[in-house]
């Protein structure tokens, strides 16, 4: 007979005020993670206890209302759609502070009714317990002496999955989900974002910034050092690939050995309303994973700042490409998100990216169109599409009156899409492959290398005025569906 093991945790409580409720998330986690932490170093020390197992479960929120909540329609979240019961499991409550507090407040103010924090039913994973615990590492199954599912719980893939944001998700006794990822799911991409960035979770900032070439790098870190040395600017940070964080301009940055798959770097402030940039590299595959992962850190906006090739000849190397649709031919993201599902263009995102190039370039209206072209970008999954019998392509680029061609572009905006976060695309031109200007060395111009350079400003401008937009307006009502989880 087995004897399972748990730690003692406070009966379930009711909260009106989301701040204590978010204190006892907190605590509940702690005591769960820390017995399974104490547990795991006794385990590891000596031998199991025969026929003993060690478990502890995630906190949980669950609500309940009877009635339909009567908030502002232009309102796309911190509600639920129609009375019942709605819960959510959560992970570290501690990186999560801000965001649930303000999704637990606005929940009670517009249904007018408390929230219950209690245990829920799901096991915390011992490899996710540790995670936070650099002195400890699970191992690999069998170098242990004994086997480790027998004693501890661990992830579980059956349960891990997207099947909430994808609207597949069929409820468990009649109980809505209140979040769009659970704990497990969540944790799953904690740790698979150490892994791919090289920097901890805690580092990611509420606006994200994607790229394909690592030559934004130094022009992100050039404007963080600048940034750093005026008082005003209100960043406090920058932290590079591998973790090394400085807080003066002059500071010293280590190198680094070995680059991960994604380098990614954070310009801070203290509300995480800063900067995060990441070089995802060449491919749908890197921007799915990256997309994939970052999503559940719930940020206010991620823009694609990348090169691309244009496909009119009335563009020039170094112009600007501003998406307005996106044609689909990366497939990595066909099982979760049918290709007739349309992208729409977001507003705010759109505005703010137009007047970013114009406050960057000293150049407004008609006079934009001089280096800045809107419409379809087509992303595809073969990078040498160009070697390949061209009729076929050339047609369905022509038809969908494409003006631009990369790897990445729609893929983040879908995924984008899928996962409720706002997105934009803003490309910069480095070849013509229909017109035979390739992307081959000395090909650059002057003005392409100028356009370049302006290319990350212009994304850092277009976020820095996103955050000075009311949370309620960007989320914009689009990419809620009518049967949407309270939470962002």
């Amino acid at each position: 007979m087995t004897t399972i093991r748990l730690p003692d945790h406070p009966e379930p409580e009711t909260f009106t005020d989301p701040a204590k409720a978010v204190e006892r998330l907190e605590l509940m986690y702690q005591q769960a993670t820390d017995f399974l932490c104490d547990g795991f170093m006794r385990v590891m020390a000596s031998a199991p206890p025969a026929g003993q197992r060690i478990r502890a479960f995630y906190p949980e929120i669950r609500f309940t209302t009877s009635t339909f909540a009567q908030v502002d329609s232009r309102l796309s979240f911190g509600h639920v759609s129609m009375p019942g019961t709605y819960a959510t499991t959560v992970t570290r409550p501690d990186l999560f502070r801000h965001y649930l507090t303000q999704q637990i407040g606005l929940l009670i103010k517009n249904h007018g009714q408390p929230v219950t924090i209690g245990v829920s039913d799901t096991p915390i994973p011992v490899h996710f317990a540790v995670a936070a615990r650099p002195d400890l590492t699970v191992p690999q199954e069998g170098a242990a002496g004994f086997t480790l599912r027998d004693v501890f719980d661990v992830p579980d893939l059956a349960t891990t999955n997207d099947d909430i944001v994808n609207g597949t998700h069929q409820p468990a006794n009649g109980t809505g989900p209140l979040a769009l990822f659970t704990a497990q799911r969540i944790d799953y991409s904690l740790a698979r974002l150490a892994h791919y960035t090289a920097t901890d979770p805690e580092h990611f900032q509420n606006h994200v910034l994607f790229t394909n070439y690592q030559f934004y790098v130094a022009e992100f870190e050039a404007y963080a050092r600048a940034q750093l040395a005026d008082p005003a600017s209100g960043y406090t940070g920058f932290v590079s690939t591998g973790d090394h964080e400085i807080s003066e301009a002059d500071a010293e940055i280590p190198p680094v050995a070995k680059l991960p798959q994604m380098p990614t770097y954070h310009l801070k402030r203290e509300d995480g309303s800063g900067i995060t940039l990441v070089n995802i590299g060449v491919g749908p595959s890197n921007a799915k994973t990256a997309t994939d992962h970052i999503a559940v850190l719930r940020p206010h906006a991620w823009l694609m700042v990348g090169h691309c090739a244009g496909l009119r000849n009335t563009q020039a190397l170094g112009d600007f490409v501003l998406a307005h649709a996106y044609l689909r031919e990366d497939h990595v993201l066909d099982d979760d998100l049918p290709v007739w599902t349309p992208i729409p263009a977001l507003a705010e995102i759109q505005i703010a990216l137009e007047q970013a190039v114009a406050e960057v370039t000293k150049l407004e209206g008609y006079d934009l169109k001089r280096i800045m072209r809107t419409g379809t970008v087509a992303t595809i999954d073969n990078r040498n599409w160009e070697l390949r019998d061209q009729s076929g392509p050339v047609q369905r680029l022509s038809q969908s009156r494409a003006i631009a061609l990369d790897m990445e572009s729609a893929t983040i905006a879908a995924n984008g899409y899928r996962f409720r976060v706002p997105y934009g695309t803003l490309l910069c031109v480095s070849d013509k492959p229909l017109h035979g200007e390739l992307k081959l060395p000395g090909m650059a111009s002057d003005f392409y290398q100028t356009q370049v350079s302006r290319h990350l400003q212009i994304g850092i401008r277009a976020m820095e005025q996103l955050r000075s937009m009311p949370l309620a307006r960007l989320h914009s009502r689009k990419l809620r569906s009518f049967d949407e989880t309270a939470f962002l």
